[in-house]
């Protein structure tokens, strides 16, 4: 991606999306922007349409409408109308999200979303996650206690899912949308401190970067660190497994032999291996005591979200809550 030198910030939003692409990106492959109709998805469809020539990659866009804002049509209209006007085709998904949800609106909505991404035809679902992201969830994943895989926040890489922007602030961000004349439409909920990640954007987030100008940058920083570590703690899961596969059911003897970190860390990993919302620290400390600790004749059966986990005939199993 050549860079248009027209400032700092243009540069930076450039420059980051092509180092991502250069090492993730095959020749030819497909590339989704996930596309709300925000000034982050709008700026990497942007550059994404701009660059694609050079990179050799096919382009669309989806967008999901949860239906959950008055505005919600306007959104989608808005979408629709942008990317006829480049050209560029468009999968709009509507969605339901369950309102009641036992862990709230914002992680059922993300549940759906998430489902959109994965049936989506194409090789990369491209997000427009920046910096201040990537710090809001390692702060939203710490106050949680999801541990050390929590703490790595999101990757840049993660599956089909890629975040070019993630080193970039919004800031950044903004001042290149200005630049290129872009328009896009704001989401009125992002201001309703009754949600969480919202109270951690404008209550913590916002009062420490006055404070510690460096704040979002270091938190960025860390949670990249984090990440690291996560890589080697997997790494030792993977050799804690040995020639056992790594996938649910499988012999409970595996983690009856092990430390209680090391074991605790393997089923931490088989979670994640199979797609499910990894339970925090605590839940998985009851988890491994009530599997381990149980009468040779009983069949423990603890529940965490919409699975259980339960020991069966010497087998630790996976399934989904009744």
């Amino acid at each position: 991606m050549a860079s248009s030198r027209n400032s700092p910030s243009i540069d930076a939003v450039e420059v980051a999306c092509a180092a991502v692409v250069s090492d993730a990106i095959a020749q030819g492959q497909h590339l989704v922007v996930a596309l709300s109709g925000g000034v982050d998805s709008v700026v990497m469809l942007d550059v994404l349409q701009r660059h694609r020539g050079a990179a050799a990659y096919s382009l669309s866009a989806l967008h999901v409408n949860h239906g959950l804002s008055a505005n919600s049509e306007h959104w989608e209209d808005f979408c629709r109308r942008l990317c006829d006007q480049r050209g560029v085709p468009l999968s709009a998904v509507r969605v339901v999200v369950e309102r009641n949800s036992a862990d709230g609106l914002e992680n059922a909505a993300r549940r759906v979303r998430h489902q959109a991404f994965a049936e989506a035809k194409g090789d990369r679902i491209v997000l427009g996650h920046h910096r201040g992201d990537q710090a809001e969830t390692l702060l939203f994943n710490l106050v949680r206690g999801t541990g050390l895989v929590g703490a790595a926040a999101m990757a840049i890489h993660q599956r089909r899912l890629l975040r070019p922007l993630l080193g970039i602030s919004r800031n950044r961000i903004e001042v290149y949308a200005r630049a290129r004349g872009l328009t896009w439409v704001e989401d009125e909920s992002n201001r309703d401190t009754a949600f969480s990640r919202n109270f951690l954007r404008h209550d913590i987030l916002e009062p420490l970067r006055k404070r510690f100008p460096g704040a979002e940058k270091n938190l960025a920083a860390a949670a990249r660190r984090f990440g690291e570590s996560a890589q080697l703690l997997d790494e030792l899961a993977e050799l804690d497994l040995g020639d056992v596969a790594a996938n649910f059911p499988f012999p409970l003897s595996v983690l009856a032999v092990l430390s209680e970190r090391r074991a605790r860390n393997l089923l931490r990993y088989l979670l994640a291996r199979s797609g499910v919302r990894i339970p925090s620290e605590i839940r998985l400390v009851e988890i491994l005591r009530q599997l381990l600790s149980a009468a040779p004749d009983r069949h423990p059966r603890v529940r965490f979200g919409d699975w259980d986990i339960l020991r069966r005939r010497g087998m630790v199993e996976l399934v989904r809550a009744d």
